[in-house]
């Protein structure tokens, strides 16, 4: 059993080793499958650079209202933070932690938190509030955002299949009716809106540490 003081990484191994012996045989090993496909592949060609520009996008927050990503940011250092969705076990113990870990140290830095995923604002609605979250929560449409900086996932019809004999379909989810995923993925922007950091993590058992965000931040000068 793991606990709110367990690291990140224990959290998220425990998370891991317990869907091993809880899931039906031919579903983990559908899981497991892809989740070496993903290791194998490694980062994606085409992921967007330090120093380019983040775009302005359209996005929507948990209470379905429209909103820019400029205007989320308003002039400050952000941290961008990339999840599949409030299904997604491994997603909410990374929300937790960063809830936990990230919030007051980010707010002593005068910088915003905000977590983007592609599911509809209900959904955006429903991680935030499982898990407590009092940063902002946004859904990016047909993964504008995520495509724009390279992190879409490619998807695996046997892990999808997988997914489906759990009863989860991820486009019943998806504010585009599509299975498509962002690689978990934290952003680092200064306050001009350009790139200082990004870690994408193409197995999405694993997230970006507290302290490599905190240190990114902090070279922002």
């Amino acid at each position: 059993m793991t606990t709110s003081q367990d690291s990140m990484t224990q959290q998220l191994t425990a998370t891991l080793e317990g869907s091993l012996t809880q899931l039906p045989a031919e579903v983990s090993a559908a899981f497991a499958a892809d989740r070496d496909g993903l290791d194998a592949a490694g980062t994606p060609a085409g992921v967007a650079a330090v120093g380019s520009t983040v775009a302005d996008v359209e996005l929507i927050t948990a209470q379905g209202a429209t909103t820019r990503l400029h205007s989320e940011i308003s002039g400050r250092p952000a941290v961008l933070v990339f999840y599949r969705g409030a299904w997604c076990p491994y997603c909410n113990v990374a929300l937790g932690a960063y809830q936990r870990e990230l919030v007051p140290a980010l707010a002593d830095r005068g910088a915003t938190l905000i977590a983007i995923s592609p599911q509809k604002p209900d959904g955006s609605l429903s991680a935030q509030e499982s898990n407590e979250l009092t940063f902002t929560v946004l859904s990016d449409p047909g993964n504008a955002l995520a495509g724009h900086l390279g992190i879409i996932a490619p998807n695996n019809p046997d892990a999808i299949a997988a997914q489906k004999q759990l009863g989860l379909d991820v486009t019943e989810h998806n504010a585009d009716g599509t299975a498509d995923l962002p690689f978990p993925t934290v952003v680092v922007l200064d306050a001009d809106g350009t790139i200082a950091f990004i870690d994408v993590h193409p197995n999405y058992t694993t997230r970006t540490e507290t302290a490599d965000i905190l240190a990114a931040v902090d070279a922002l000068g």
